[in-house]
């Protein structure tokens, strides 16, 4: 179709990119490791370090895992939160030759076993905070070899100390015993001494495998080349640059790494940016502590700040928040979930700086579209497509729908996964015959190019034969003072096939179900206003800050059953 969103493009932005800039992520790093050798790479608990440390820790890492016999395209599991041990473990495994699959460090002891005999991984780092989840699973998993960093491990003497809270005095590391297990420094040591084989990386090998949440039941494994990650990595650069360029000049970029790592949006947002302009990134190791996220932001003039939107809200509701210097803050991006209107006006109240929200998935590694980084105003919409994107909005018989009207946005780009590890069925069924990525997402697209969604498929509900999207009403919701989140869902209902549900934790004590119905009458047509209001200490979300309504209503469906 013909690109009607280029027009919008800012000043600048080219049409494409040419994803065979680098013939892999690695060919990226050692460019930057010899540009930018000195200049510091990450910081976490005020220690820093260089390009030049991530460079040499990473051949020793490398060449360590190399002696294990691992052949080339093995897969190692990374089960970290925010920390330095992190940055340098995934160049270490892709300077190796072998892919990375990034585990969440929260999961349950089914949920690692299915990931790591889903991948067939060989080898895990672990932080010992998490090894004793390895440690119930990993004898019925292909995985040989277990290394265990710990938190203190790259922070010098403060790691000592860090270390000795950490296990002696709030407890965080349940005991384990997982024989012949490695220590991270000692396998950083032990490959300082080993001679590292470069190994022939090409833009079509694995580098990472990035497991989907699982909302369309059993999680899978996105299977995501060089090729696909690198493009992703320069289209985001591209949008970026009008916003970067803007005054006031930054001598190093610095981004706020706060959503995690093993976290598709992270990786790319975070981590490959900030590498391919020698930028640094300020890991947050606990972005749940709002106290201690606040007291790090204290410490730095950022300059970009990828993050969902439940996250800006926990920021813009702390008192110090207004205590942060905020001067030199070029970029806001949104993502992984709807940025509210709310969320957004008060951000760029107190920032200056507006949220640009942008869409992606882990199959796409992940943006597909984003608004422009500089633009003026929040537009409720998830922007345009991105250089090299071409979005298609279709109907269930995959034929497109005309401008204007409700369909499953399709996609098609460099960035697009070659498929779900090891299932061609299921990599079939979200494939178009003319090779679009089927998102799952319905979406309309206006006559400039930019997209709104209206929802998942599965999230819509049906209210008497009138479709109701849940980020509708939850975006209304959520704009009454006394609301500090909501999550909406369908339940069944003998009258209308399904009602509206919501879900509600108060930002005001003395709110009332009835008051916020008689707002909500004000805003919504009858039939989406919610038939029924629970209030709420939390909602269930996952380690990124995303909403989870599926277990919302997957807790009506036991509590009817029962």
């Amino acid at each position: 179709m013909e690109r009607i969103w280029l027009k919008h493009y800012p000043a600048g932005v080219p049409a494409d990119i040419d994803p065979t800039q680098y013939s892999s992520l690695v060919e990226l790093f050692e460019e930057s490791f010899a540009k930018f050798a000195d200049r510091k790479a990450f910081i976490c608990m005020d220690k820093s370090i260089s390009y030049r440390d991530v460079d040499q820790m990473s051949v020793a890492l490398a060449a360590y895992l190399q002696s294990l016999g691992l052949a080339k395209g093995a897969r190692v599991a990374l089960m970290m939160p925010n920390v330095l041990q992190y940055p340098v473990a995934i160049t270490a495994v892709l300077r190796a030759g072998y892919t990375v699959v990034n585990v969440n460090p929260l999961y349950t002891p089914r949920e690692l076993e299915h990931q790591l005999k889903d991948s067939g991984a060989e080898a895990i780092i672990v932080l010992e905070n998490f090894a004793h989840v390895v440690e119930q699973v990993y004898a019925r998993t292909a995985v040989k070899h277990v290394i265990v960093a710990s938190m203190g491990d790259l922070l010098g003497f403060k790691g000592v100390i860090v270390n000795l809270v950490v296990r002696r005095v709030k407890k965080m590391v349940p005991a384990f015993s997982i024989p012949r297990a490695v220590a991270y420094n000692a396998a950083v040591a032990a490959g300082r001494s080993m001679s590292f084989v470069r190994p022939t990386i090409g833009p079509d090998d694995v580098a990472f495998l990035q497991y989907t949440g699982g909302t369309t039941g059993v999680s899978k494994g996105a299977t995501l080349v060089h090729r696909n990650v690198v493009a992703n990595m320069l289209q985001n650069d591209a949008w970026l640059q009008p916003a970067l360029a803007e005054p006031p000049h930054v001598e190093q970029l610095l981004i706020v790494c706060a959503l995690p790592l093993y976290h598709i949006f992270a990786l790319t947002a975070c981590f490959l940016l900030a590498v391919r302009a020698g930028g640094c990134n300020l890991l947050i190791p606990n972005p749940r502590d709002i106290p201690g996220f606040i007291k790090e932001l204290m410490k730095y003039q950022v300059n970009s700040i990828p993050a969902v939107n439940t996250l800006y809200n926990g920021l813009l509701h702390h008192p110090d928040f207004k205590k942060v210097d905020f001067s030199k803050l070029k970029i806001s991006n949104g993502g992984g979930m709807a940025v509210q209107r709310p969320v957004a006006e008060q951000w760029k109240k107190l920032t200056g700086c507006g949220i640009a929200e942008g869409y992606g998935l882990s199959e796409t590694s992940p943006t597909l579209t984003c608004n422009p980084a500089n633009a003026a105003e929040f537009s409720g919409s998830i922007g345009i497509p991105v250089p090299s994107t071409y979005i298609s909005i279709r109907d269930d018989d995959g034929n497109e729908v005309p401008l204007g009207q409700p369909g499953e946005i399709c996609a098609k780009g460099p960035q697009v996964m070659v498929g779900y590890w090891n299932r061609p069925d299921e990599t079939a069924q979200v494939t178009t015959q003319d090779g679009y990525f089927r998102t799952g997402d319905i979406g309309v697209m206006n006559e400039d190019g930019f997209i709104k969604i209206v929802d998942r498929k599965k999230d819509m509900i049906l209210v008497s034969g009138f479709n109701v999207y849940p980020n509708e009403v939850e975006e209304v919701m959520a704009s009454h003072p006394g609301v500090l989140e909501v999550a909406i869902i369908g339940v069944p209902d003998d009258r209308s096939g399904e009602a509206v549900k919501a879900f509600v934790v108060k930002k005001d004590p003395s709110l009332t179900a009835e008051e916020l119905l008689k707002f909500c009458h004000e805003q919504l047509t009858n039939y989406k206003v919610p038939k029924y209001v629970e209030f709420r200490t939390e909602l269930p979300k996952t380690n990124v800050g995303k909403i989870l309504r599926r277990h919302l209503r997957d807790e009506k469906k036991d509590a009817a059953a029962a």
